[in-house]
């Protein structure tokens, strides 16, 4: 990136290509790896940008741990969201989003892997770590109760969030394993599984999830034809 296009830019685009560059060099030199150099280098600016926004390394570190998880996050809850439509649909898309790439990514296990070991020792990961964690379960408790409330099931408050963070237990451990991809099976079977996964754990009539993009086609297409 030319200095005079780095200009042009926006100061949240700034800040945002300094995290991106941090989370691509942690990825592949580890913390300690990661030196401003090579993270000014990764984003084309100066090192003076990482001192005038974020004051120091350690700062900027702790902000790209924030930007990963709450990209994480938004991601899922925008393809949930882009679906419309059910909520079994919306579910279904937010379950999948993370069983595929971007967010199903080696790198970005890898950089859950090297930053979680900080959130025993230092305040601002645990803080993070606990406030991502809340938003994705509040995301996931609000799709499982409306699936539920849907098919007329009970759905209570307590009921939903015990669902959600079975669920969520369920999505991290074939998010780790899935994304690794160690050559024990394909990553394409990850999104069936997480639906199969669901529906069972939610006790929902067979097909609930798998078949709630075609459901829904279909309730369109009968809106659409002429009385």
């Amino acid at each position: 990136m030319s200095r005079k296009a780095y200009q042009r830019l926006t100061l949240d685009e700034r800040r945002e290509s300094l995290m991106e560059a941090t989370l691509s060099c942690v990825a592949r030199h580890g913390l300690e790896g990661a030196t401003v150099r090579r993270i000014t280098d990764e984003a084309g600016v100066t090192a003076g940008l990482v001192r005038h926004y974020f004051g120091s390394k350690d700062e900027l570190i702790r902000n790209a741990y924030a930007y990963l998880i709450g990209q994480l996050t938004m991601r899922a809850s925008e393809s949930a969201a882009r679906s419309g439509g059910s909520p079994a649909r919306q579910l279904r898309h937010f379950l999948v989003a993370n069983m595929t790439r971007p967010n199903l990514s080696e790198d970005k296990v890898s950089l859950w892997a090297t930053f979680i070991g900080r959130v025993r020792q230092d305040r601002y990961f645990a803080d993070t770590h606990r406030e991502g964690y809340r938003e994705f379960l509040a995301l996931l408790e609000a799709m499982i109760e409306g699936v539920l409330a849907d098919l007329g099931m009970p759905h209570g408050a307590s009921l939903c969030r015990r669902h959600a963070i079975a669920l969520n237990a369920l999505l991290d451990g074939l998010w780790l394993e899935g994304s690794l991809n160690s050559g024990l099976y394909g990553q394409d079977i990850l999104p069936s599984l997480i639906i199969e996964a669901a529906e069972r754990l939610l006790a929902l009539p067979g097909g609930t999830l798998a078949g709630a993009d075609t459901t829904d086609k279909e309730q369109d297409q009968s809106h659409a034809m002429p009385a």
